[in-house]
């Protein structure tokens, strides 16, 4: 087996200009293949709410549904390092509240890190997070937590004082002892600038290519979420080719095909 991946190992990876892979994993036979070719990083995040539960957005997503996500990709998981998601109001309440959800994606669920949105304002908790050894990966810019705060998912960081707002957010989180930040919905310039000012490593989202790292979800990445997005490369069209399977199936039965004698005892 290759050389399990620690958060460590995330960071030399920044310091050694090596791109960081991540990609969002919610069960056990995707955590099985993504793991198996090599991704750095399985995320396993709040976005199930809306690209498994067929949720509007993020929000109603609960600790319980993180929970059985996170057991399930913990399972199919050998080498990457296991990042779960803090869903909303799992951390926003009181930092007792944050620390002990976060304890329990790790204890129970087998996550290796938890991942917190905001900045600045989060800071305190992060570190609390951080000071019972609970390792932490932040994430700034278009936080889909806060989406009615921002008025939709929209790009962060266009307009004036926004930037220098971001720069602010992304060294309060560094300074709280995470050990990463995703930038999600960010002008490209904006990204680069604070890759370069931070010590540790960023991983981009609709953030450009000079990220440390890039994270995509899996769903948009098969072109199974039923969704286009700008910044999502879409690698195949696997919607379809299971509608074209399932349509040979239904055809198959209907017409007598299906089962064969070989298939049959």
């Amino acid at each position: 087996m290759e050389k399990k991946i620690t958060v460590l190992d995330i960071q030399n990876m920044k310091d050694d200009g090596q791109k960081i892979t991540m990609l969002t994993a919610y069960d056990y036979p995707f955590a099985r293949i993504l793991d198996s070719v090599g991704v750095d990083i399985l995320l396993v995040g709040d976005s199930s709410g809306s690209v498994i539960a067929g949720y509007e957005n993020t929000l109603p997503v609960t600790m319980e549904e993180v929970m059985y996500h996170t057991k399930a990709v913990a399972r199919g998981r050998k080498r990457a390092l296991l990042v779960a998601d803090m869903p909303f109001m799992s951390y926003q309440v009181s930092i007792p509240d944050a620390r002990r959800n976060a304890g329990r994606l790790v204890k129970e669920g087998g996550a290796e890190a938890v991942k917190i949105e905001g900045g600045i304002q989060v800071k305190d908790t992060i570190k609390a997070i951080v000071d019972i050894d609970i390792p932490v990966m932040g994430h700034i810019g278009l936080t889909p937590q806060s989406i009615h705060r921002m008025g939709g998912y929209k790009i962060q960081g266009k307009k004036e004082g926004q930037a220098e707002a971001l720069i602010t957010d992304a060294l309060a989180v560094e300074e709280a002892g995470a050990f990463s930040v995703v930038l999600e919905g960010i002008p490209t310039i904006v990204a680069e600038r604070i890759t370069r000012e931070l010590k540790f490593p960023t991983i981009g989202i609709g953030a450009g290519p000079h990220c440390s790292g890039q994270v995509l979800v899996i769903h948009d990445l098969l072109g199974l979420s039923g969704r286009k997005l700008k910044f999502a490369r879409q690698y195949m069209d696997l919607e379809k080719n299971i509608s074209d399977a399932v349509k040979n199936y239904l055809k198959d039965v209907r017409g007598g095909n299906f089962p064969s004698e070989e298939e049959s005892f």
